[in-house]
C-alpha cells in the first residue's frame, strides 16, 4: 500500500508509531496528484512547495516530540472559498481570478494550527452556486459528473490525492459529492463550524464540513473545525465534544427512522436497494427502525430556493452589476433572478423554515437518526441534463440531487453520508443519516457501526498510467 492510500486515521497512526514520515505521506499525495490530475482536474490550484516546506517542518516537530494531535503531518486539500493568507481563492471563477486571500479563515486557521498540511485548494461550481462543478470529473468514471458544489474536494479524496478535503455545503454540496464519489462526507449542525473567511452562498444555509475516507477520520476532522468564533454571527457557544465515535459496532436501544414518504419517491432501484440493506444491517447491529412521516415535504424545495436565491443574490450585487459578463452564463442566470424575487417570498420562506425546524424537531421526540438516501441516483453521464422517472416525471439533474439533501440545510440539522455499495456499473452510492441539532456524535457513532460492519472500500480506480508521476508547482485558475 502506498502512503497516499492510507485513510487520515491510519496514517496519523503511523507518523505517530514513526512508521512514516510527513515527508514521505506528502510527497506520496503530491505524486498522486501528479499521476491523476490530468485526468480528474479536482485542483484550482497545487501548492506543492508550500507542502512540502510545512511537511519538513512537521517532521522536525514529530522528531523532537512536539506531536500536536491526529492531524500533524496529514496532506489535506481546501475548497477554493476558504481563504489562505497568500493564496488565490478564485471561487473557480473568472470574476476573482486575480483575488489573493490577505488572511486565514478560522477553519485553515484551525487546521493550520492542528498541524495539517495544505497541498491545495479544490475546485467548486461557480461561487457555489451549482451541484455539478463541471470543471471536475467523478473519480469513478471520469465521464461522468463530479457532484457539486464540492466536487474538486471529493474527487481529490476518493483519489487518493488529499488525505482529507474540507467543502461547504448550502444545499447538499458536501454529501452530495460525497455520495457520487464514494466517500464520507459531514454536514454539520449550523454554526458549530465558523465560516468566517469562507465565501457566502447563501449565508443562512451555508456550512463548512469535511469529506474524509472513513466517518472516524471526519469525527478527528471535526474536533479540530467545531467551536465558538465572534467574527461569525451565526457561530454557536457550545462545550468541547469528544467526537470520536466508539469502536465496538453495538447500536442496541438506537432508534433508526426510516423514512415512509419523500426520502423514497422518485429513486433508482439500485440506489433504494443498497440504502435499504444498509438499513438493514443498522438493525442487525441492534437498532430498531421505526417508520416516520416527513413533514411538510411540498414546501421544501420551494422554501430552500426562496432562501437562497435572494442571500446569493445580495451577496454578488456589486460584481453582478460591475462585471456580469464574468460569471458563467448558469450562475448569472440564477443571480439575476434572485433581483427580482419579491421580498415578501423571502419573507414567507423565513416563516415556513421555522415551521419546519418546530415539525423536524418532534420527530427526534420518536427517533435517534433518520436514515435516507443522500441522492435519488448515482453520478449521471457529464451531458446528461435531465432525468426521467417510471412514473412519467421529468426532473432536472440538479433538482433531483439537491432533492433529498436540502432538507438538513433548511433546518440547520447534522448530516452524514456514508458509502453503502455500487450500482450495477460500480459507481457508488450513499446513505444520509440525519440527527437533532448538535447530534454528531450520534451520527458518527451510527456510521461508524456501519462502516465496521460493511466490507472495506478501496480508493477509485482512476483510469491513469500510475507508473507516471508530475511534479506540479502552484498554478492558478486564469
Amino acid at each position: 500500500m502506498q502512503p497516499y492510500e492510507l485513510s487520515t486515521t491510519a496514517a496519523s497512526d503511523a507518523l505517530r508509531a514513526g512508521q512514516l514520515s510527513p515527508v514521505e505521506l506528502v510527497d506520496s499525495v503530491l505524486d498522486r496528484i501528479g499521476q491523476v490530475e490530468p485526468h480528474l482536474r479536482a485542483y484550482v490550484t497545487v501548492t506543492a512547495d508550500r507542502a512540502r516546506q510545512e511537511a519538513r517542518a512537521a517532521a522536525r516537530e514529530t522528531a523532537d516530540g512536539q506531536f500536536r494531535g491526529p492531524l500533524h503531518g496529514i496532506p489535506m486539500a481546501l475548497k477554493d472559498l476558504i481563504d489562505v493568507a497568500g493564496t488565490a481563492t478564485t471561487a473557480s471563477s473568472r470574476v476573482r481570478a486575480d483575488h489573493l486571500a490577505e488572511a486565514d479563515s478560522t477553519v485553515a486557521a484551525r487546521l493550520g494550527a492542528a498541524g495539517a498540511v495544505l497541498v491545495g485548494k479544490t475546485h467548486t461550481h461557480e461561487f457555489a452556486y451549482g451541484l455539478l462543478t463541471p470543471q471536475t470529473h467523478n473519480a469513478w468514471d471520469p465521464q461522468r459528473i463530479a457532484g457539486g458544489s464540492s466536487g474538486g474536494s471529493a474527487v481529490a479524496v476518493a483519489a487518493g490525492a488529499a488525505s482529507f478535503a474540507l467543502g461547504t455545503d448550502t444545499g447538499g454540496s458536501i454529501r452530495v459529492p460525497a455520495a457520487l464519489n464514494g466517500v464520507v462526507g459531514l454536514k454539520p449542525t449550523y454554526g458549530l463550524v465558523p465560516r468566517h473567511g469562507v465565501t457566502s452562498l447563501s449565508w443562512s444555509l451555508d456550512h463548512v464540513g469535511p469529506l474524509t475516507r472513513t466517518v472516524e477520520d471526519a469525527a478527528l476532522v471535526l474536533a479540530a473545525l467545531a467551536g465558538h468564533d465572534p467574527r461569525d454571527p451565526a457561530s454557536l457557544i457550545t462545550d468541547p465534544t469528544d467526537h470520536r465515535p466508539p469502536r465496538g459496532g453495538d447500536l442496541a436501544g438506537l432508534r433508526v427512522g426510516v423514512p415512509r414518504n419523500y426520502y423514497f419517491d422518485r429513486i433508482a432501484p439500485d440506489v433504494e436497494a443498497a440504502v435499504r440493506r444498509a438499513i438493514d444491517q443498522l438493525a442487525e447491529l441492534g437498532a430498531r427502525l421505526v417508520e416516520v412521516e416527513i413533514p411538510m415535504t411540498r414546501y421544501l424545495q420551494a422554501t430552500h430556493w426562496g432562501l437562497m436565491v435572494p442571500e446569493a443574490t445580495a451577496y454578488h450585487e456589486r460584481t453582478l452589476r460591475t462585471v456580469p459578463d464574468r460569471y458563467g452564463d448558469d450562475v448569472r442566470i440564477l443571480l439575476e433572478a434572485g433581483e427580482l424575487m419579491p421580498a415578501g417570498d423571502y419573507v414567507r420562506a423565513q416563516r415556513a423554515r421555522t415551521l419546519m425546524r418546530q415539525a423536524w424537531s418532534q420527530l427526534f421526540d420518536e427517533v435517534d437518526v433518520i436514515a435516507a438516501p443522500t441522492v435519488p441516483t448515482v453520478a449521471v453521464p457529464a451531458d446528461q441534463e435531465t432525468l426521467t422517472w417510471p412514473d412519467g416525471t421529468t426532473e432536472g439533474v440538479s433538482d433531483a440531487y439537491v432533492r433529498l439533501s436540502a432538507p438538513a440545510n433548511v433546518t440547520g440539522l447534522p448530516a452524514l453520508t456514508v458509502p453503502v455499495g455500487h450500482d450495477g456499473a460500480g459507481l457508488p452510492i450513499g446513505m444520509q443519516l440525519i440527527g437533532r441539532p448538535l447530534g454528531e456524535p450520534m451520527l458518527l457513532r451510527v456510521g461508524h457501526a456501519y462502516e465496521q460492519a460493511a466490507p472495506a472500500r478501496a480508493l477509485a480506480p482512476v483510469a491513469c498510467d500510475r507508473g507516471t508521476a508530475t511534479t506540479l508547482e502552484a498554478r492558478h485558475l486564469r
